[in-house]
């Protein structure tokens, strides 16, 4: 039976998504520095093209938000946890390089009562 956790130094490299990596990334922060909720479903779009000199995760995001997507979306295709990419889309937005929007609401559902008398209407006719 093999060691599930490789030895230090093999298999620990910045490719994978070791902790470590993960806290260089957000700079050791758990959450955004602003005050903009973000869930799953925000949608995120990219105010202008990435600057020269921008960590390369928000140079990442930067490219990929030139249409509106979600935050969910956003993780899947940088493959990074959800609250990785909260503080790093948190910091684009504190920079202003980025908008933040809730996804359009869903409509509310009609009066059952008006449901009813259009049905009764209807069989009436």
């Amino acid at each position: 039976m093999s060691d599930p956790v490789p030895p230090p130094g093999e298999g620990n490299g910045w490719e994978d998504h070791s902790p470590e990596r993960l806290y260089v990334i957000t700079g050791g922060r758990s959450g955004p520095l602003g005050s903009t909720p973000l869930d799953l479903v925000t949608l995120i779009v990219a105010r202008s093209g990435p600057r020269p000199g921008m960590q390369p995760e928000h140079s990442a995001i930067m490219r990929m938000c030139q249409a509106p997507l979600s935050m969910a979306e956003i993780s899947a295709y940088l493959a990074l946890p959800v609250s990785v990419v909260t503080v790093l889309v948190g910091d684009l937005l504190t920079a202003g390089d980025v908008l933040a929007r809730a996804p359009v609401a869903r409509a509310e559902l009609p009066d059952l009562a008006l449901i009813e008398a259009v049905i009764d209407g209807l069989q009436k006719l």
